[in-house]
């Protein structure tokens, strides 16, 4: 791993350098402020969804989601306590397939809850459907930094 990491801001879209050692000591945006880290999922949009998946060299595990949708809703919490148990060792984000549907569409969302894992923009793990705390932590755990 390398000394530093980037990662880009949910708020502002910029991005940010930061100690890769010193990611847990709740680094906060250079321009805006706000923390990198919040213990919780970010929400992409098409706004921001490049500062976070495309430019993030930390790994970061992308829920695709409806609000219609059952096994979604199960899937939340759970993906949320992951997130509050994980960071920073990977960063979770969730994306309405609803809101964003030429992202999903580019992602080849077939089914939801869909979890994919990137790395620099690049696809590494997909998941279809909802998973109990441990088989996520278990999934996830090849690609914590």
């Amino acid at each position: 791993m390398s000394d530093t990491l980037t990662l880009g801001c949910a708020h502002c879209g910029a991005v940010n350098r930061i100690p890769a050692a010193r990611r847990a000591d709740g680094p906060r945006c250079g321009k805006c402020k706000r923390p990198l880290f919040e213990g919780a999922p970010i929400t992409l949009t098409s706004a921001n969804f490049n500062a976070v998946v495309e430019r993030s060299e930390l790994p970061v595990v992308v829920d695709f989601w409806a609000s219609w949708c059952g096994p979604c809703k199960v899937m939340a919490p759970v993906f949320a306590q992951a997130a509050g148990r994980l960071e920073p060792d990977l960063r979770f984000a969730k994306l309405d397939t609803e809101a964003e549907p030429a992202l999903a569409g580019r992602f080849g969302i077939r089914s939801i809850p869909t979890l994919i894992v990137f790395r620099e923009g690049r696809e590494l793990a997909r998941q279809a459907g909802a998973m109990q705390p441990a088989q996520l932590e278990q999934w996830l755990a090849a690609y914590r930094l």
